[in-house]
């Protein structure tokens, strides 16, 4: 890789960058396979709406407390270890979820699951260790198309195999993660900057948070995912009980999103970037959010829950690179793990106590947690425009 590293634009490996690309692509296929299935397999053990919030909830709160340490290790001992040991992990834990029989053993999937999927800190540190400033929220944009592709082609892939057995997309997401590790330890290599070990500025969680710049980020970070915990927790039960689909319907509809927030992230990202400042892509991506999860309530047909769905994957797409390219700018190279540990962190925290707010609210009534949602971007987009006031970017 040294030969590709340098000054300006030679520093940007780009034949690293696409192997780590693909391996955020494979192991975010795992986790989409996975996505429209537990639902219903937790259903199937007598999981009623707030059960299936805990559920998820489990996975969050160990992401929130491993990312930072992912982080921080990987601040230590390098990225490429780290990520080796996650992939690993992460394949464990879906082998165990493919064979759960109760949902103790789901819980207990879930749990080792987020310990070990906690590692888009890494490589988001890792991109940041790698790519110059300028090209920073370009490929911010290409993670979240990555996210993007994952989901793009996960939840067809789980809603299909399902047709089999409820288990069967789990183990073969098992047998995708296994793969995934093979190729990273064949292909990944380290950012080189580790070789001389810089000492962080930077040591803990509330350091971290006490940045002005990263602080505010993260809120609204928090807020952001807690909004889209919301939808996510409660579509397949929506997509089910109002239009009658099924685990593959859900996929196909999750497919049409991602496609949409994957074109705005992977290809529209840069140029908007190039044209606009990006803490004012944040509040625009933001406000387009909150108008479609006001609408998704009010959707009678599919084709015209499809409207307000195309924008809030729009605005997701537009606002989320955004905010990870300015937390990263504000990290030193031996904090860097650690920041984005923690920035998605943030994401975690919203998505222990979102989804089971949205399984109580859906219990209630259909339309609460979209409804709330609303209300919770549009804080956000209200935060987000004093971004440059507070912090004089």
């Amino acid at each position: 890789m040294s030969e590709n590293q340098g000054s300006g634009s030679e520093r940007e490996p780009r034949g690293s960058l696409g192997v780590l690309f693909s391996v955020i692509v494979v192991d975010l296929i795992g986790f989409g396979v996975v996505v429209p299935i537990l639902p219903f397999w937790s259903e199937r053990f007598g999981a009623s709406g707030a059960l299936l919030g805990l559920l998820l909830a489990s996975y969050a709160a160990m992401q929130f407390l491993f990312a930072p340490v992912w982080g921080r290790l990987s601040d230590r001992v390098g990225r490429r270890p780290v990520m080796l040991i996650t992939i690993a992990g992460t394949a464990l834990s879906l082998l165990l979820l493919g064979l759960a029989d109760s949902l103790f053993l789901l819980f207990c999937a879930r749990l080792l699951g987020g310990i070990f999927g906690s590692n888009v800190s890494v490589a988001t540190a890792y991109l940041t260790d790698v790519t110059d400033e300028a090209d920073r929220t370009r490929w911010m944009g290409m993670i979240g198309a990555s996210f993007a592709v994952g989901f793009t082609l996960g939840p067809p892939i789980g809603g299909i195999l399902s047709r089999v057995g409820h288990e069967v997309p789990m183990l073969f997401a098992a047998g995708l993660a296994t793969l995934n590790l093979a190729w990273a330890a064949l292909r990944l290599r380290e950012p080189e900057f580790h070789e001389e070990r810089p000492q962080p500025n930077l040591t803990s969680r509330l350091e971290v948070l006490r940045v002005p710049m990263i602080g505010r980020i993260c809120f609204i970070y928090f807020l952001f995912s807690l909004a889209v915990t919301q939808l996510e927790t409660t579509f397949a039960f929506f997509m089910s009980h109002r239009f009658g689909y099924d685990e593959l319907g859900v996929g196909l509809v999750m497919l049409a999103m991602a496609i949409v927030m994957g074109g705005i992230q992977g290809g529209g990202m840069k140029r908007l970037s190039e044209r606009f400042p990006l803490q004012r892509l944040v509040p625009v991506g933001l406000i387009m959010m909150s108008l479609a999860f006001a609408a998704i309530p009010l959707s009678s047909t599919v084709a015209f829950l499809l409207l307000p769905l195309g924008a809030a994957a729009v605005g997701r797409g537009i606002s989320q690179p955004p905010m990870m390219s300015l937390v990263s700018l504000e990290a030193d190279e031996g904090s860097r793990g650690l920041v984005m540990g923690v920035f998605q962190s943030t994401a975690s925290a919203a998505r222990i106590v979102g989804p089971i707010a949205a399984g109580i609210l859906y219990d209630v009534g259909q339309p609460f947690p979209y409804w709330t949602a609303a209300g919770l971007t549009a804080v956000a987009a209200l935060l987000a425009l004093r971004i440059r006031t507070d912090t004089d970017v």
